[in-house]
């Protein structure tokens, strides 16, 4: 029985498990997984199975039904994260409108699917209809002048802090994980970290209802991230309906990865940008048959939002443009600024909202959640309302703002000097001169941008549920619209310029200012999250627009490298460090010469290792260890004078396997010898009965010698996702690394405090 024995102590657990043995192996809230051990532990059930499945007909069919339980998973959670999906969009467009006005015949109407209705609409005036009425006249019968103007004004505040205070005070009370946009958190949890209750049911419930709420309040947050963190607890959600993910944490985790993916998939109507985002961003660990899952789970769910249709227009999409007008070469230099604008946009969005965040965290004003909240609002419905771009919904804002001006634009953005002996066919106009219109749009669209810099630095973070994607992607929709407009009036005033000259003739469409608010939104949110090719993904499927893939990639590309040379994290990472996360970035690099000597624990001063030996500790012993210390295990040697290393056995696996023993084996006392040798020998009847615990010990710990480089030692705590290492010297244990010490360690190369790498 060689074989047994050196496998390693995962073989012998399995017999361990099929006695009645509750929990073990599951872990401690705010713990590290360890990657090996769930692997092996998977592999063993999986080999069982296969095994078993030859015996009989009812086992092979339990063997199949096995294996095609991860598609079910994904099935299940592409419905739901859809249909949740589908729900929030249609409440949100509901409840932004319900600011402004309510649809008399039918209040649970928006104002589009109330004009749809009506008879009575003309085409200039498509959304004014007699059905729908806002709140002054419907008060006052007065639908024009100061007094009306005044009391929608003062209804529209209300209705956005009555939103608010509501959404703030569900999370408060029901699920204080709801908050935030959830996707560091998720990061970290994909990395092998428990945070028990962040993916619960409640946190499901409240935060896809606060989420509609703070939406809806018009506050400067999009609905993206919160909807990956919706989609996760999806997935958590069904993988409890299945043992084989609800008792291994690691195979848990391949299915939050495609969670995700499937989340992107129904935020932005992206399905392949959702499973790049999921491998780019957020996963830790992404095998190939992750992979194709996340690629039926994003199908999946991006179906059933099809399916259900919120936007009415029977795309995917929720900013579809219609303009396929070639770009010129010479258009690649303002796409390039724009890139740049969007890298200092990151960079000093992260910076200040990092400070913010620090400044909440460390004064008073943490305290007061909710009043923070409503004065966020209060501010941003005040300043909102004047201005028409930032009265209505960020993404009605982008909306427009991507879209070309046709014949039938009846937008203030389209206020050209038309030509009057101009005949052409509709849907190629010619550059025009800008008229008053255009011109005052271009101030509002200034003051926009400058609010929107500012207010989103304040919400991002607070205790709400909020996106980065969106409020990102219009602050550089706006930059980049003004800067096309601009590029357009030139071309048109200096078409004999050398640069104009080879592709504008007078009289012919040369430039799309809509393209450039792409590519400024596409620039924009790459200097925040430090995406590349998900990014560009996510932009063409959002808008249906594949020619522009190179500019896209310009604009990504240099937004990227501009933020990078002010910081290596985006905005994620950033909050990760804020937190104090165990995250180990995969992307960062270890340059320093240190050994792993110079990390392990004990140091010189410390006191000697907390150990146990093979047949001398007695049961007293070890629940004295246990009770005194807070390790997560403890090495096993042959005895405390040769320190030679047999193995590792977890804290938790020993107090149950104590306490257990305690109720069903007869003469164990706190006087038995505790014996991790293959067998005890034979004692005296006189002597208390020994207890075994072999089984439990794990005989293959991760073991490095004193001079390995840190750098590897790093590399193999990634790579392999381990809890703690071993250091050992010709046999001979000289002490641990655990993962938190690697990260204290970095974090001291980085001259950071190495006690912010504490979970807080």
């Amino acid at each position: 029985n060689v074989n047994k024995g050196s496998m390693n102590g995962a073989g012998n657990l399995m017999d361990f498990l099929d006695e009645p043995f509750p929990d073990v192996s599951t872990y401690e809230d705010f713990h590290t997984i360890d990657w090996l051990r769930e692997k092996s532990r998977d592999t063993d059930r999986h080999r069982k199975i296969t095994s078993k499945s030859k015996e009989s007909l009812w086992e092979l069919i339990k063997s199949l039904l096995d294996a095609w339980s991860g598609w079910v998973v994904m099935l299940l959670i592409g419905l739901l994260s859809g249909t949740l999906a589908g729900v929030i969009d249609l409440a949100v467009d509901w409840m932004t409108d319900l600011k402004e006005g309510v649809c008399l015949s039918a209040f649970w109407y928006s104002h589009e699917q109330c004009c749809w209705t009506s008879n009575e609409t003309t085409f200039d005036d498509r959304d004014k209809c007699p059905q729908w009425q806002k709140w002054a006249e419907l008060m006052t019968g007065h639908a024009e002048g100061a007094g009306a103007y005044v009391l929608n004004y003062f209804l529209y505040i209300l209705w956005a802090l009555l939103f608010s205070f509501l959404a703030v005070s569900l999370v408060r009370v029901f699920a204080p994980y709801a908050c935030g946009s959830g996707i560091p958190e998720i990061k970290t949890i994909l990395s092998g970290f428990i945070i028990r209750g962040y993916l619960g049911k409640w946190t499901l419930l409240i935060k896809t209802v606060t989420l509609v709420l703070a939406v809806s309040s018009g506050l400067s947050l999009g609905k993206e991230g919160p909807l990956v963190h919706v989609a996760c607890c999806c997935g958590n959600l069904f993988c409890s309906l299945f043992s084989k993910y609800s008792k291994n944490e690691g195979k848990r985790r391949e299915v939050l990865s495609a969670a995700a993916a499937a989340g992107v998939s129904v935020a932005f109507g992206a399905p392949i940008g959702g499973v790049l985002f999921s491998l780019e961003e957020v996963s830790y660990y992404f095998p190939l048959k992750t992979l194709w899952r996340s690629f039926f789970a994003a199908l999946v769910a991006a179906f059933t939002l099809r399916s259900i249709n919120p936007f009415g227009n029977s795309r995917l999409v929720l900013f579809y443009v219609e303009y396929h007008t070639p770009w010129y070469m010479a258009e690649l230099v303002p796409f390039i600024l724009l890139g740049v604008f969007g890298g200092l946009w990151g960079t000093l969005f992260i910076r200040a909202n990092i400070a913010w965040c620090r400044r909440r965290k460390t004064t008073q004003l943490g305290k007061y959640p909710v009043l923070e909240v409503i004065a966020v609002t209060g501010i941003t419905a005040l300043l909102a309302y004047p201005n028409p771009y930032t009265r209505r919904s960020t993404s009605e804002l982008i909306s427009e703002l991507f879209n070309d001006c046709g014949a039938l634009e009846s937008s203030q953005l389209c206020d050209y000097v038309n030509n009057p002996n101009m005949s052409r066919p509709v849907d190629d106009i010619p550059d025009r001169p800008a008229g008053p219109g255009v011109y005052n749009a271009l101030w509002q669209l200034t003051l926009a941008l400058i609010f929107k810099i500012v207010i989103t630095i304040f919400t991002f973070g607070m205790k709400i549920p909020s996106g980065l994607f969106i409020p990102s992607m219009a602050v550089g929709a706006i930059a980049g619209r003004i800067v096309g407009i601009a590029v357009e009036q030139m071309a048109y005033h200096h078409h004999d310029w050398i640069i104009f000259k080879n592709w504008c003739r007078p009289g012919a469409d040369c430039v799309t200012p809509g393209l450039y608010a792409m590519v400024g939104a596409a620039a924009c949110l790459g200097g925040v999250t430090r995406m590349t090719v998900s990014l560009v993904v996510i932009m063409f499927e959002l808008t249906g627009g594949l020619e522009y893939i190179v500019p896209l990639m310009a604009a990504a590309v240099t937004s990227k490298w501009v933020a990078d040379a002010f910081g290596k994290e985006g905005i994620y990472e950033s909050h990760i460090l804020l937190n104090g996360y165990p995250y180990l970035d995969v992307r960062d690099e270890f340059t320093h010469r240190t050994l792993a000597t110079d990390v392990m624990r004990p140091r010189r001063n410390d006191p000697p290792l907390a150990v146990l030996t093979q047949d001398s500790t007695t049961v007293e012993d070890v629940e004295t260890l246990i009770k005194d210390t807070d390790y997560n295990g403890f090495p096993v040697v042959v005895s405390r004078e040769s320190e030679r290393l047999i193995g590792f056995v977890q804290r938790r696996d020993l107090t149950l396997a104590i306490k257990n023993a305690r109720q069903k084996q007869d003469g164990v006392v706190s006087s038995s010898v505790v014996y991790f040798t293959e067998d005890a020998p034979q004692l005296p009847a006189s002597n208390p009965q020994p207890l075994k615990l072999r089984r439990i010990l794990n005989l293959s710990p991760f073991t490095v010698t004193d001079h390995t480089p840190m750098e590897t030692v790093v590399d193999i705590f990634r790579k392999l996702g381990l809890r703690q290492c071993l250091v050992t010297r010709s046999g001979r244990l000289l002490g641990i690394i655990t993962k938190k010490d690697v990260l204290r360690h970095m974090a001291q190369m980085m001259n950071q405090d190495p006690e912010s790498i504490m979970f807080n």
